[in-house]
Order: structure tokens, then sequence, then C-alpha cells
């Protein structure tokens, strides 16, 4: 019993931790005049992958090299099948054409350069891993850019929902969401390890499920309450968004700091992540949105993944 609170208590804090983060770090780049589109393209993109970014990093630290990357790849194909499923009942997910054109493709490409990287040798090393944060530090750059002249074009996004803070509470909102974020991301992995080993999952199953669901609670919860109001035009953009810096950021830091050992079944599920990225792309591409009948078949293609990794890890197979 122990071991769900510490599970509750961890994600909680990874999600209230990111909050946090958030809102200091947008205020103070607020105060520093940094435009509102910016903010979104850095500071917001960075913090709702830092409960991904805290779990793996711990996993990786800690040895437990299969729950880090199971993590990222769960997260992703969750992003893609259920954050944007759900969201597709409520309301027609619009995606934007230049989205659609080069961030979409670009998070397959992310993902292919992962699945490639794993798949020699059989691992992903330090130097594999600088390799992708070299790649995402290109894609930050692009997307500064590209922000600062849709702004100069006249179509800066207003900045009016960020939180004006005090020095002081930005001080205390940066420093207490890191700290939240790390010391959730440690009580996650701990008490993710002690429910495998008692239940006899796998750390591939712990992250593929448990981690990745519980990283992308934010993500679900925003979208929902988002699309319920009619205002899911953005959420697409963001699960891509997300999926991106999930890979190159999140996957680069955690190989950087200690190699990753790839199994098959990581290699199987990166080409499904590839697989149901170009299926998406597929169903947004002619009208550039995801409307109910697309979001449900996403819902079931996620529930038949979930029987299909539960049966693999127990050592059935359902072909």
């Amino acid at each position: 019993m122990a071991a769900y609170i510490i599970l509750v208590v961890g994600f909680v804090l990874l999600i209230k931790g990111a909050d946090f983060f958030v809102d200091g770090a947008a205020s103070v780049a607020q105060k520093l005049k940094v435009p509102g589109f910016i903010i979104g393209m850095t500071v917001v993109a960075m913090g709702t992958s830092a409960p991904e970014c805290a779990v793996s990093i711990t996993a990786s630290v800690r040895g437990s090299n299969a729950m880090a990357i199971s993590n990222v790849i769960g997260s992703n194909v969750f992003n893609l099948l259920v954050v944007c499923g759900m969201c597709a009942l409520f309301s027609p997910l619009v995606i934007k054409k230049n989205t659609l054109k080069r961030e979409f493709p670009f998070s397959i490409l992310a993902a292919v350069i992962l699945l490639v990287f794993g798949a020699i040798g059989m691992s992903v090393n330090h130097v594999e891993g600088i390799i992708l944060l070299v790649v995402f530090v290109i894609f930050l750059i692009w997307m500064v850019l590209s922000a600062v002249k849709a702004m100069r074009a006249g179509h800066e996004e207003s900045s009016d929902e960020i939180k004006e803070l005090s020095n002081l509470r930005c001080v205390l909102y940066v420093v207490g969401g890191i700290a939240a974020i790390v010391i959730g991301g440690q009580m996650v992995v701990n008490s993710a390890e002690t429910i495998a080993l008692r239940f006899g999952m796998s750390e591939t199953l712990v992250g593929l499920t448990i981690c990745s669901i519980g990283t992308s609670l934010p993500e679900l919860v925003t979208s929902i309450v988002a699309a319920r109001k009619n205002q899911a035009d953005m959420a697409l953009g963001n699960v891509i968004g997300s999926n991106i810096f999930n890979v190159l950021l999140v996957g680069g830091l955690a190989t950087a700091i200690s190699p990753i050992a790839v199994t098959q079944n990581n290699l199987i599920d990166l080409v499904f992540l590839i697989a149901i990225s170009a299926y998406m792309l597929l169903l947004v591409w002619k009208r550039q949105e995801l409307r109910r009948g697309g979001g449900i078949s996403m819902l079931v293609i996620y529930a038949a993944y979930m029987v299909y990794i539960c049966l693999r890890d127990t050592g059935l197979s359902l072909f």
C-alpha cells in the first residue's frame, strides 16, 4: 500500500511542480520582455515535458534503463492516441497548416532517429544521446526563429494569460517547481520499481503504462478541458511539440547520462509509435483536423496496444 501512496504523491509533485515551474519561468521571461509566443515555444513546452524528463533521467541514473526509454515511448503513444483521441470526442481537433507540414513530419523523424540508434548495436550510447540533444537545440532554434518571423509579420500571440509574479515568488516558483519535479521523479521511479517487482512486471511494461500515463496526465487534463470549451484548436500541435521534446530532450539527456540498452520490444514499440504518427498524419492531412471517428479509432488502437503489451509481458502472444 505504501508504494501506491508514494506513487500517487510522486505524480502530484511532478504535475504541480511542472505547473509552478512554468508559471515562475514564464513570469521571469515576461519581466525580461521575452515575447509570449517565444515563451510558449520554449518555457511552457519544456515544462510540459518536465515530468517525463524527471522520471526518465532518474531511471537512467538508477540503472533502470528499460523504464527510461519505455517512459519516453509510452508517453508519446499516450499523447497521440489518448490525449488527441479524447479531445476529438468533444470537438474536431484542428491542426495548423505549418504544424502539419513541419513539426508533425519532424516528430516522426525524431522517432525514426531514435529507432535507428537503438537498432544499431541494440543500445543508445553517450554519443548518440548527445546527437539527440544537438538535434533538439537545432529544432529549438528553428522554432524560435519561426516565432520571431511570425511576430515581425504581425502574428504575435498574446501573453495575457501569463501570471504576473513578484521577484521573490518567481524564485520560489522556479526553485520549488524544480525541487518538486526532481523529488517527484525519484518517488515515482522508486515506487514503480517496487510495484513491478511485487507483481512480476518488467520495467518496460511499467514505463509503457504506469509511468507514461502518469507523466502525461497534465496534457490529458488540460486538453480535455480545452476541448470541452471548444478551444482545442492548438491541442494537436502542442502534443506534437511535446512528443518531439520527449524523444530529443528527454531521451537525449537520459542516454547522455547513462547508455541505455534497447530490447527487441523497445524497437517494436518505436515502430508502433512511428506507424500511429503516420496514421494520424494521414487522418488529418486533407481536412487539417481530427474528427470524432478518427478519435474513436485512436482510442481503440490504444486499448488494443495495451492488451498486446500486457500479454507480451506475460510471455503470451496474440499472434
